[in-house]
C-alpha cells in the first residue's frame, strides 16, 4: 500500500475544495487549523487507523469533549476528501445537559455592564458591536453584512453555510448605528471595520471585550462574542417559546443545535424544580 502523508499541497487542495463548496470563512480557517495540528502530531509516524485513534485519545485528555469532536469532524472531512475514509473515527458521545453552568452563562445584567464599560472607555464601536450581535443574534462572521445600506433598510441579508436569511434591525439599534455611521463619516459599505478598512474579525472583538471585563465586573471566562448570540437565543425563546422560529433566525439547519443555545442556568433549573411542589 502506498504510504499516506499529509503535505502542504493536500491541505491547500482541501482548503480550495471547502471554498468551492461555499463553506464559511471561519469554518474553513478552523478546519485547516485542526488539520495542521494533526499533521504536526503525525510527522515521522505511520499514518494509519491506530495513529488516528491515538490522536483521538490525546484530544480527550487535552480538550473539552465538544471541542475534541469538532476537531475530529474536521479531520474526518479531510480524510473523506482524500479518499481515506477507512481512517475516519467516531466522535465522542456527549450526553445532553439539562442546564448550563452559571460560570459559562452571560446574563442580561452582565451584558448591560459590558456595554456601559465600553461606553465609559469611549469605545463606541465595541459598544455597538456587542449590542448588534446581542440584538440580532448574528454570528461574528456575519457582521460584515451590517452595512450602512442594510441599516437604512432596517434589515440585513446574511449568507452563511449555503443559506440566505434576513436579519431585522430594531428601531433603537438602527438609530444608534446610523448616528455612528454619520459620526465616523461612513456613507456606504461595511459599518464595522479595522483601521485598514478590513472587516473586523472575531479575535479583534474578543480582545477588546476582554479588556473591559474588569471595569464591567464580569468574569472574563464567560466573555466572548458567541455568548452574546446565546443570550439573544435564550431571551427570544423566553418570550416566544418557538424553537423552530428561533432556529430559522439563528440560521441553524438542526434544531438540536438551537437546543444547546436555550439551555437555562442551574439556578433557573433548580427554581423550576422547587416550583413543582412534588415533595409532600
Amino acid at each position: 500500500m502506498k504510504k499516506r502523508i499529509i503535505t502542504d499541497q493536500t491541505i491547500f487542495s482541501f482548503e480550495k475544495y471547502l471554498i468551492e463548496n461555499e463553506k464559511a470563512t471561519a469554518t474553513i480557517e478552523k478546519y485547516i487549523r485542526d488539520i495542521r495540528l494533526f499533521a504536526e502530531y503525525s510527522i515521522d509516524k505511520s499514518l494509519d487507523k491506530t495513529l488516528v485513534l491515538d490522536y483521538k485519545s490525546s484530544l480527550e485528555e487535552s480538550y473539552a469533549i465538544r471541542s475534541a469532536n469538532s476537531m475530529l469532524a474536521a479531520l474526518n472531512s479531510f480524510f473523506r476528501f482524500l479518499g481515506w475514509s477507512d481512517l475516519c473515527v467516531k466522535q465522542f458521545k456527549v450526553q445532553n445537559e439539562a442546564y448550563c453552568s452559571e460560570e459559562k452563562e452571560l446574563t442580561k445584567a452582565e451584558y448591560i455592564a459590558l456595554v456601559k464599560a465600553a461606553q465609559q472607555k469611549k469605545n463606541e464601536r465595541l459598544s455597538l458591536i456587542v449590542q448588534t450581535i446581542c440584538g440580532t443574534g448574528i454570528r461574528v462572521s456575519e457582521l460584515q453584512s451590517i452595512t450602512v445600506e442594510a441599516v437604512r433598510r432596517g434589515e440585513a441579508v446574511v449568507s452563511c453555510k449555503g443559506k440566505t436569511r434576513k436579519i431585522f434591525i430594531v428601531k433603537d439599534l438602527r438609530r444608534k448605528l446610523l448616528n455612528y455611521a454619520t459620526a465616523q463619516g461612513i456613507g456606504t459599505g461595511i459599518l464595522f471595520t479595522t483601521k485598514n478598512g478590513n472587516p473586523i474579525n472575531r479575535s479583534n472583538i474578543w480582545r477588546e471585550m476582554k479588556n473591559i471585563c474588569e471595569q464591567a465586573g464580569v468574569n472574563p471566562q464567560k466573555v466572548f462574542p458567541h455568548n452574546l448570540r446565546h443570550l439573544f437565543a435564550r431571551t427570544f425563546y423566553g418570550i416566544e417559546k418557538d424553537i423552530a422560529k428561533l432556529a430559522d433566525i439563528l440560521g441553524h439547519s438542526n434544531i438540536n443545535t438551537t437546543r444547546i443555545y436555550i439551555i437555562t442556568s442551574g439556578a433557573e433549573h433548580k427554581q423550576r424544580m422547587e416550583n413543582m411542589r412534588l415533595i409532600i
